[in-house]
């Protein structure tokens, strides 16, 4: 094919289209979709439309737009979204005329009525982005909603493999772990070849996309399959409803027709490393740093406390006493490692246990301004910075918009690795 066509979902400011369009000029996103529920001001939304242009680009509750107006979203050949992680279980409705639907809100359910509804014309290829706690959630039923979303997939005709990617492992600034999962239709060249492989094992340490990607460490252990059993609303309610201690999705694994492979695997990586001091703007003459970016001397101990160790007496709700504990971070941040993953809450002036604070080199403390945000997810400089050409986008917003991005570095190394596996 001349050109992969492309569709984004929950696109933020743009990251999965940058890392693709950086791996190969062959992707070409001819759709997006980004919706920010609950809030009046779509920031994310004005900023892709100020960046990659308005056309075919949605700012609407993509289930509205799948149940009204459906035909907006064009024919693709990969789906692409980093969907919030929440609960995937799965009801029937009360007349049955609607089968199996996810609860209220729940995207997930989003992405697999568009693949539902496409049936044939369904997009070949799927890369899909989520915090690695999907893997072992919810607490009562570990790795429940991972098995309903396999189950779902398998249930549409698609192969998966997925990979739990510390990006800081592969050379990349950021210590940010997102759990990256691939999809694979039937009739595919690569579904096919790993129905081919006659030992899984190959796939997961040599040959899979993922694996040409980001390369792990081989182990001689053979991997039995699990079967995950029933319809979605079996899978729902049945699946680890023992209550297991740890859930049965390791960080990395494939599955192929309701059977999943999964072990945990070790990143091999040699190449050279970025570290926070590489991304700091050290030079006040190239980018003046606002005041309010610096610690206040009234506000230094307020820092010191929170990003300090605690033991403390606290109560759950049902009533039950227990000892809340956390340890100290570093303060102020290391400059000679990659840096924390970015967080929502990264803006603003003031104190906080998880924003990043370092020191200058003339020795005054101070948060990170949006660029290096930025820089550390791996975006172009300044790439928040305008919601249109006279308006800008406030502070407090880009550091929250880069605390729900993802670092485009891996998405480019996925886009290449799935190029050539085409």
């Amino acid at each position: 094919m001349k050109k992969i066509k492309v569709v984004e979902l929950f696109a933020g400011v743009g990251g999965f289209r940058l890392g693709l369009e950086k791996a190969t000029k062959e992707y070409e996103t001819i759709w997006s979709s980004q919706w920010e529920p609950g809030s009046k001001a779509q920031h994310a939304s004005a900023i892709y439309k100020h960046v990659f242009g308005s056309a075919n680009h949605s700012c609407e509750d993509i289930q509205e737009v799948i149940e009204k107006d459906f035909k907006q979203i064009p024919d693709h050949h990969l789906l692409v979204g980093g969907f919030p992680c929440q609960d995937y279980s799965v009801a029937r409705t009360l007349n049955q005329a609607k089968g199996i639907y996810g609860k209220k809100g729940v995207l997930w359910w989003s992405i697999f009525n568009i693949l539902n509804k496409k049936g044939k014309k369904a997009p070949s290829f799927l890369m899909l982005e989520n915090v690695d706690r999907l893997l072992k959630s919810p607490s009562g039923q570990r790795g429940r909603d991972f098995a309903v979303m396999l189950a779902s997939l398998a249930d549409l005709g698609y192969a998966v493999e997925w990979r739990v990617v510390n990006a800081a492992e592969y050379g990349f600034p950021q210590r940010r772990r997102r759990v990256f999962i691939m999809g694979y239709k039937k009739g595919s060249k690569i579904f096919n070849l790993i129905k081919k492989e006659k030992e899984i094992e190959n796939w997961i340490y040599k040959n899979g996309v993922i694996a040409k990607a980001f390369p792990v460490k081989k182990d001689e252990v053979k991997l039995p399959p699990f079967k995950i059993e029933g319809d979605l609303k079996k899978v729902s309610d049945k699946f680890s409803s023992n209550k297991p201690k740890k859930s049965p999705f390791e960080n990395t694994g494939v599955m192929l027709d309701r059977k999943f492979y999964t072990v945990k695997t070790i990143p091999e990586y040699e190449g050279s490393f970025k570290i926070l001091n590489d991304i700091v703007i050290h030079d006040e003459s190239l980018i003046p740093i606002p005041k309010e970016f610096f610690i206040k001397d009234e506000d230094l101990e307020k820092w010191k406390t929170l990003k300090g160790g605690k033991k403390e007496p606290r109560k759950s709700k049902d009533g039950f006493e227990y000892l809340y504990s956390e340890g100290p971070m570093a303060f102020p941040d290391s400059l000679k490692k990659p840096s924390r993953t970015i967080v929502t809450g990264e803006g603003g002036s003031s104190p906080s246990r998880f924003k990043h604070v370092i020191k200058t080199k003339s020795g005054k403390l101070r948060r990170l301004m949006p660029v290096e945000l930025e820089k550390l997810n791996m975006f172009p400089p300044n790439h928040t910075k305008f919601m249109d050409k006279d308006k800008i986008t406030p502070d407090v917003k880009r550091a929250f918009i880069m605390g729900n991005a993802l670092v485009v570095g891996v998405i480019a190394k996925l886009g290449k690795a799935l190029r050539d596996a085409m």
